[in-house]
């Protein structure tokens, strides 16, 4: 299957874990393809992975890597080097907070690197620096984040098995098909027809002060994942000692409040803009491109949107080989364009802003379609 190639890196370990669930074998008059899926795209796409192995593309630049952990250490240094210098007044307080904001938006496009094991060659060298970047430069679950994200890529967009939309119907409806279920069901839990409005003031600032921050305790706890709980106490122990002794104590929660506000809407913007905007539905089976295709796309590439979204610009071929490392993403890409065109898929690329825009267009729309299916005699 397309999708446990794309997930495992170590092939030989993780068929030692199936081999016990082996049932048998198909007959040769069976057909190995499922009736949903293309045939001939499947075959031209495992054709496409076998060049990209060939090519090196699965290969890291362990420099690169480097070089990124190595800025964001320098930014969080900064961030308190500059209130130990200057004080914490308004001015260096503003800069300290865009400092810390900056690495853990960096740190969190690090962590999803190593998160697809895309950093190191060896799996056991990418789960522990996973760790130091999630658990102790962050602060929340390393497993908690694999647990939620390897779902969101083997589903994208499908209700119920990607944990990324499950905000429909309970913040905001989403899609077009369940948008128009919903409103023939009757069912308003929120004033959807404007939820392009409060989206502002909602999910981008309070995803990670709220519910991220709640929900990786949550999970860490009840699934006893007690080393990334060690791991995660050392941020706060780090955070407090660092800062308190600059800040005075009823006040330290304000600064943990507010980057965690800024760098959410950061993530929330980056995030949703290659997902919300596009195709929203049951999962249909189909086939691994077929399926990423619909519910992804681009952002133009420069080196600002590079940066500025940890490479994720490259939604599609990042969907499409998950464990390959982001800065190989625009060398596949023109090979991606080809077998698009060659079966007919569309590859969406947009520039950043307007990516940001259709966010907001595709609530509005799905809004509107819920009000007039809810107010349809």
């Amino acid at each position: 299957q397309d999708a446990f190639v794309a997930f495992h890196t170590d092939k030989v370990l993780v068929s030692k874990y199936l081999k016990p669930l082996q049932i048998g074998e198909l007959a040769p008059d069976q057909p190995s393809i499922e009736p949903t899926k293309n045939e001939e795209l499947v075959k031209d796409f495992r054709e496409l992975r076998a060049t990209v192995e060939r090519m090196g593309l699965l290969e890291p630049n362990q420099l690169f890597f480097f070089l990124l952990l190595a800025h964001i250490l320098l930014l969080d240094t900064a961030a308190w080097l500059i209130l130990f210098c200057f004080g914490t007044s308004l001015l260096p307080f503003v800069f300290s907070l865009l400092m810390l904001t900056i690495s853990q938006v960096q740190a969190s496009w690090l962590q999803h690197d190593l998160g697809h094991l895309s950093v190191f060659r060896k799996t056991k060298w990418n789960h522990l620096l996973h760790k130091f970047v999630m658990c102790h430069l962050i602060g929340a679950s390393a497993k908690w984040w694999t647990l939620l994200h390897s779902q969101h890529h083997a589903k994208p967009n499908c209700l119920h098995k990607d944990p990324d939309i499950d905000m429909h119907p309970f913040l905001f409806t989403l899609g077009k098909k369940f948008s128009v279920e919903l409103g023939i069901k009757k069912k308003k839990y929120m004033p959807y027809n404007h939820q392009h409005k409060y989206f502002f003031i909602t999910l981008p600032p309070l995803l990670f002060p709220t519910y991220f921050h709640c929900h990786t305790f949550y999970i860490a706890y009840t699934k006893k994942y007690w080393a990334d709980l060690a791991w995660m106490l050392t941020f706060y122990i780090r955070f407090f000692y660092t800062y308190g002794s600059l800040l005075e104590t009823k006040i330290l929660n304000f600064p943990i409040s507010l980057h965690r506000m800024l760098e959410s809407s950061w993530f929330v913007w980056v995030s949703q803009m290659n997902h919300i905007p596009m195709d929203i539905d049951y999962d249909k089976n189909l086939d691994w491109m077929s399926s990423q295709l619909l519910a992804t796309c681009n952002v133009k590439q420069s080196l600002f949107n590079d940066w500025f979204t940890g490479h994720l610009n490259f939604q599609i071929e990042h969907h499409l080989f998950p464990s390959m490392p982001r800065h190989n993403y625009w060398k596949v890409a023109p090979l991606v364009k080809s077998l698009c065109a060659k079966h007919g898929l569309e590859y969406q690329c947009k520039p950043l802003l307007t990516a940001f825009a259709d966010i907001v267009h595709s609530l509005k729309n799905s809004g509107e379609l819920w009000l007039d299916a809810y107010l349809h005699k």
